[in-house]
């Protein structure tokens, strides 16, 4: 099955890729949760756009996602959320909140797609939380979710 990413899928490409997939994983995954369209000849002439897209979110170069991997690791990020008895959330921590939290705190501006935690945070503590910047650099920093 042939289709076109809108998203960035992991070991898959990036938005705007044509790739073929498996019909089953087409079908049953990538399309309903919104991560591919159907390849026709009308969809390809999107592409275009997506690529556009892209290409205005993306990190620049290596050595631009370098310098923000290193202003990233050097951050300390705290995002204040509210809890009940024993810490636990009213909810959980969203990739939104997150990347909020790190411009607040000083940081650049992150796509909220492109980060990665251990698992939900649904607790007060401190969680690992890693962005791919670039196909070749992945910035790791630490979350310390605070009573707020």
């Amino acid at each position: 099955m042939k289709i076109i990413l809108t998203q960035e899928v992991s070991g898959l490409g990036a938005p705007g890729d044509i790739v073929e997939v498996k019909n089953g994983y087409g079908r049953n995954y990538l399309l309903p949760q919104g991560f591919a369209i159907a390849w026709t000849k009308g969809a390809e002439k999107q592409v275009t756009v997506i690529k556009r897209a892209r290409s205005a979110r993306e990190i620049r170069d290596l050595g631009h996602a370098n310098e923000v991997k290193a202003q990233l690791e050097g951050l300390k990020v705290s995002l204040k959320a509210r809890a009940g008895d024993g810490g636990r959330l009213f909810g959980s921590v969203t990739p939104a909140e997150i990347v909020d939290a790190v411009k607040a705190a000083g940081g650049p501006a992150l796509d909220r797609r492109r980060l990665e935690t251990s698992g939900h945070i649904k607790s007060l503590g401190a969680y690992p939380v890693s962005i791919r910047l670039h196909p070749e650099v992945t910035a790791k920093f630490d979350l310390n979710v605070v009573q707020g």
